[in-house]
């Protein structure tokens, strides 16, 4: 099956995010495991209170966020794919990031989702900048 068949879901957006869009897009009769990891903006980092976030991507972030994924496609029997991450002004609860694979078999679903996810995190050209209760701020690059 080609990677365009199997990644269903990319998206890079400002909107707020949705569980059910994703695990909807990962959909697939072939397979018996469908992983979903959402990644949610947490009230504290390092043991510092965090007030609000923000992130921003470089214009090339869908081709690699693509590209990660073709990866994931690649390495795993992956039926369906999907991610979507937030950017820009972010609150404590919102979803930041949403990504979901399915495949034959859970175990490989969990791998396939795990490795999606870290990749995404290690590669992907997103920032994130924390502002701080303190009044402090820190830039925390995703790639």
């Amino acid at each position: 099956m080609a990677s365009e068949d199997v990644i269903r879901l990319i998206g890079v957006r400002e909107t707020p995010l949705s569980v059910d869009e994703v695990f909807n897009a990962v959909g697939d009769s072939g397979a018996g495991g469908t992983t979903v990891f959402v990644g949610t903006v947490r009230d504290t980092d390092h043991a510092r209170a965090v007030r609000r976030l923000s992130y921003s991507a470089h214009p090339t972030v869908e081709r690699e966020l693509r590209a990660v994924m073709e990866k994931v496609v690649a390495d795993y029997p992956v039926k369906a794919i999907a991610a979507v991450h937030r950017v820009g002004d972010l609150e404590i609860g919102d979803l930041a990031v949403v990504v979901a694979a399915s495949c034959p078999h859970r175990g490989e679903a969990f791998e396939a989702c795990r490795r999606l996810i870290d990749d995404l995190k290690a590669q992907v050209p997103i920032w994130k900048h924390q502002l701080f209760e303190d009044g402090g701020d820190e830039w925390v690059g995703a790639c």
